[in-house]
C-alpha cells in the first residue's frame, strides 16, 4: 500500500497577538480541507503535533482541542511531542495509520503559541527539550548548546563564521519571496556577523525566532489518491534517537539519530542523496543546516561549509536547501515546524511554488530535528516512485 499527500495548509508565521492557538490550528487545517476538496466529515483521525501549550499558554489536552474546534467530533484525535520535531512525529503516527489500513483519509497538523511567554520564560520553556539535570538546571540554553557544537565544528573541520552566516543570508534570501514568512527580508553577511552576540560564535541573525503558527496536511490510502490529479507519495520515512544530553555523544560534530533516520528513509525510498531534488532541513541555528547538509549525505563531513560557501544550497545551486526561507525566515513555532516543511516540500513537488519554484524538482525531503539531535525524523517524497 502507499500514502499520498493530497492537500496542504499553512497559516502566517508571526507574532499573532490577535490570535490564539485553537484559531491557528483551526485555520491551518480549514486551509489543508479546502487545497485537497475534502470534506471535514471525511477525516477519520487526526494527529496533532505540539511541544508545550502547557507551560507556553496552560493548555493541555490540545487534541481535543483541536478536534473539537475543526468541528470533527467524535473522531480520534491523538497529541504528539517530540520537542521542535513533534509534527513530524505526528505526520509519521497519520501515515501509519493508514498503513495499518485503519484508516483511508486522515489529517496530520501541528500548532504551537510561543509569543504570549516572555522571551526569558519562552527560552525556559524550549529547554524542557533538553536535559533537565545536566544542561538546564546549569543555566544551558539552546543557543549555548548548538554554540557549543559550533566550536566543534570550526575547529574540527575549519568551519567559519562567514560560512554559518551564508546559511542565513541564503534562507532570508529566499523567504523574501514567501508571504507566510515571518521575517522576508534580505540579509548580508556583514549584517549577520554584527548582529548582538547570543552564544559565542551564534549571533542573533544565526538564531531562527520565536513564533506563532499552524500547518495542516492531509494524507491519504492509495485508493482514495487515485480520485486526485497530483497526488504527492510518501516514498520513504525514518526516525531516529541519539541522547538527550549534548555530553553523553561520542561526536558534537554530527547527529547520528538523522543519519540513521535518513538511511531508513533513503532505503525505502530506493532513492539515495544524490537523487533529492531539494531539501527543508531544521535550520534553528545556522551550524544545524551546515550539519544536516552532511549527515543527508549531500557533501563529506566537515565539509558543509564550503558546500554552503560554493553557493550548492541556493534555489538554482546543486542542491536547493530551505527554498522557501527555513525556520530562519518563515519562523519557528517549534509544534508546527515539521508539518510546515513537508506543506512546503508537497507544493514545490506539484510545481505550485511561482517565484520560489524549484526547477524539475521530482523528489524531496524534509528533515525535521528535536532538541539538540536528539530526535530526528526524516520523509521523503515524489511525484512518483523511482525509476
Amino acid at each position: 500500500m502507499r500514502v499520498a499527500v493530497v492537500g496542504v495548509g499553512q497559516t502566517k508565521f508571526d507574532e499573532h497577538w490577535e490570535k490564539s492557538l485553537r484559531d491557528l490550528s483551526t485555520e491551518a487545517g480549514a486551509i489543508a480541507l479546502r487545497d485537497s476538496g475534502i470534506d471535514g466529515k471525511d477525516i477519520q483521525s487526526l494527529y496533532i503535533g505540539n511541544m508545550s501549550a502547557g507551560r507556553f499558554i496552560g493548555q493541555e489536552h490540545l487534541a481535543a482541542l483541536a478536534v473539537d474546534q475543526a468541528g470533527l467530533i467524535p473522531i480520534p484525535a491523538t497529541r504528539c511531542e517530540a520537542a521542535c520535531a513533534s509534527s513530524a512525529l505526528a505526520f509519521r503516527e497519520a501515515y501509519f495509520s493508514i498503513l495499518s489500513g485503519e484508516y483511508d483519509i486522515v489529517m496530520a497538523a501541528g500548532a504551537e503559541k510561543m509569543t504570549d511567554l516572555k522571551g526569558t520564560d519562552a527560552i525556559a520553556t524550549l529547554m524542557g527539550a533538553g536535559d533537565q539535570e545536566w544542561e538546564s538546571a546549569i543555566g544551558l540554553t539552546f543557543a549555548g548548546l548548538y554554540a557549543l557544537i559550533a566550536r566543534d565544528h570550526m575547529q574540527k573541520y575549519g568551519t567559519t563564521r562567514e560560512q554559518m552566516a551564508m546559511v542565513s543570508v541564503n534562507n532570508h534570501r529566499n523567504g523574501v519571496l514567501n508571504p507566510l514568512a515571518q521575517f522576508p527580508a534580505e540579509i548580508t553577511v556583514e549584517k549577520v556577523l554584527k548582529s548582538p552576540l547570543i552564544s559565542d560564535p551564534l549571533r542573533l541573525l544565526d538564531c531562527s525566532p520565536i513564533t506563532d503558527g499552524a500547518a495542516a496536511v492531509i494524507l491519504v490510502s492509495e485508493k482514495i489518491a487515485k480520485r486526485f490529479e497530483n497526488p504527492i507519495w510518501i516514498l520513504g520515512s525514518g526516525q531516529a534517537s541519539d541522547t538527550l544530553a549534548l555530553h553523553h555523544r561520542k561526536s558534537m560534530t554530527e547527529l547520528v539519530a538523522t543519519k540513521v533516520a535518513a538511511k531508513k528513509a533513503y532505503e525505502q525510498a530506493g532513492l539515495k542523496p544524490k537523487n533529492i531534488d531539494l531539501a527543508e532541513v531544521h535550520d534553528c541555528f545556522s551550524i544545524n543546516e551546515i550539519i544536516a547538509i552532511e549527515d543527508l549525505g549531500f557533501c563529506d563531513k566537515g565539509k558543509g561549509g564550503k558546500f554552503v560557501e560554493d553557493g550548492k544550497i541556493a534555489r538554482d545551486g546543486e542542491k536547493p536547501i530551505n527554498p522557501t526561507g527555513g525556520l530562519k525566515s518563515i519562523g519557528h513555532p517549534v509544534g508546527a515546524t515539521g508539518v510546515r516543511q513537508i506543506a512546503d516540500v508537497v507544493k514545490q513537488l506539484r510545481g505550485e511554488y511561482g517565484n520560489l519554484q524549484v526547477k524539475d524538482a521530482r523528489f524531496g525531503l524534509a528533515l525535521n530535528i528535536g532538541g539538540s539531535g536528539a530526535t530526528s525524523v526524516v520523509n521523503i517524497f515524489g511525484r512518483d516512485k523511482p525509476k
